[in-house]
């Protein structure tokens, strides 16, 4: 079981707009900014399961080739929230909102301003 996961951002400011607008529709929402990280959760009462940080090395943030988080959404609606505020917060699509793998596998593929690929995943029965 994972604790958090971490993603690198050059650009704070801009990783919270998209960050704000995307997770929100999963279910997961900004819990505050921590020693120049964001935090995002499902409540304020847990502890963040996404952080978003430049890198403490100083170096550039750079995509991981061959990382992806991927994030469960309660519904396929959900799924499509996700997509369509990626798009309209500076992401980009690496693949719409769709059924894949098995008749219950629902999910979109995005990359986030800085190049980080992300997915939201349903797997309900629709």
């Amino acid at each position: 079981m994972l604790l958090y996961i971490t993603l690198g951002t050059n650009d704070l400011a801009a990783a919270k707009r998209f960050y704000d607008a995307t997770l929100a529709p999963i279910g997961l929402h900004f819990m505050g900014e921590f020693d120049g990280e964001i935090g995002y959760g499902p409540t304020l009462t847990e502890n963040p399961l996404v952080w978003i940080n430049q890198p403490y090395d100083g170096k550039p943030a750079t995509i991981g080739n061959g990382s992806m988080p991927a994030f469960n959404a309660a519904t396929r609606a959900a799924v499509d929230a996700f997509y369509q505020a990626a798009l309209a917060h500076g992401g980009t699509d690496e693949g719409a909102p769709g059924l894949r793998y098995s008749p219950n596998f629902y999910s979109c593929y995005v990359r986030d301003p800085d190049g980080n690929k992300l997915s939201a995943v349903c797997t309900a029965a629709e």
